[in-house]
């Protein structure tokens, strides 16, 4: 496939170091999020089991957060999977070219808006 008429070499660079940008700062919230996600331990100091409740709910907020970063990590990753396989910008499912517009709005975006509405 060739590139997109739209986007040229620089535009291309553009979003490859935003996506890197964007996976850079993933690995660093990941690395704050680690202490919220290890295993409470029951603290016979704390005020009583409203503690230990709110500590758990608390772990899987943090886990849940941790699972979204991940599947947003994994579509940072396939992006510029995309990038260097010169297929960014065109549809995974019709091959497509993807609006410019929704690749400003989302550089991970696989599809085009009419394959991604069904």
């Amino acid at each position: 496939m060739e590139k997109i008429a739209k986007m040229n070499e620089s535009q291309i660079a553009q979003f490859k170091a935003l996506l890197l940008a964007k996976l850079e700062e993933l690995d660093q919230d990941d690395a704050l999020g680690q202490d919220g996600q290890k295993i409470v331990e029951l603290d016979q100091q704390a005020v009583g089991r409203l503690s230990r409740m709110d500590a758990l709910q608390n772990q899987a907020m943090a886990k849940a957060t941790g699972a979204r970063r991940s599947a947003q990590r994994q579509r940072v990753l396939m992006a510029l999977e995309r990038i260097n396989e010169d297929e960014f910008g065109y549809c995974e499912d019709c091959g497509e070219d993807i609006a410019l517009g929704r690749l400003e709005l989302d550089p991970t975006a696989p599809k085009c808006v009419s394959c991604a509405s069904g």
